[in-house]
């Protein structure tokens, strides 16, 4: 492991949605990762970070950075995923209609997470949480 940074999302804060994945992206900027890595990255970190913010009663979003790979690991407390085969599925959303209506909420996250990542596994419990693990290759 080259560097692993840790941030604590807060549920419904829009102001501060988007700061630690931009973190995430800077970093590894400063670090030369390819560009097309870069962008992998900052799509699915910003998009488990809302998914965070709008879904849930808070979490962590992680970043373990290693010279072939990144680790992008997302975990939160909520109300879990009912039917994750579902949610999968571009344009299904939970997102209340005022989430909705601020530009957020269209049912990209986890199809995007998926899309743009290398490897990705999703783990949800009702009532507890949900956790996304993904790995982006730095080759």
């Amino acid at each position: 492991m080259l560097l692993e940074l840790e941030f604590e999302i807060e549920p419904g804060n829009f102001m501060l949605a988007g700061e630690a994945s931009s973190k995430i992206k800077e970093t590894l900027k400063k670090l030369g990762v390819k560009p097309e890595v870069l962008k992998k990255v900052a799509i699915v970190s910003y998009e488990a970070e809302m998914n965070i913010v709008i879904h849930s009663v808070g979490g962590i979003l992680k970043a373990i950075i290693s010279k072939d790979k990144i680790e992008v690991i997302a975990q939160d407390k909520g109300p879990g995923i009912e039917d994750i085969e579902l949610a999968m599925k571009e344009g299904y959303s939970t997102a209340p209609e005022e989430i909705r209506n601020l530009g957020f909420g269209a049912g990209m996250g986890l199809p995007n997470m998926k899309k743009y990542s290398d490897y990705f596994e999703i783990d949800s419990q009702k009532g507890k949480g949900t956790r996304v693990y993904m790995i982006i290759y730095n080759k």
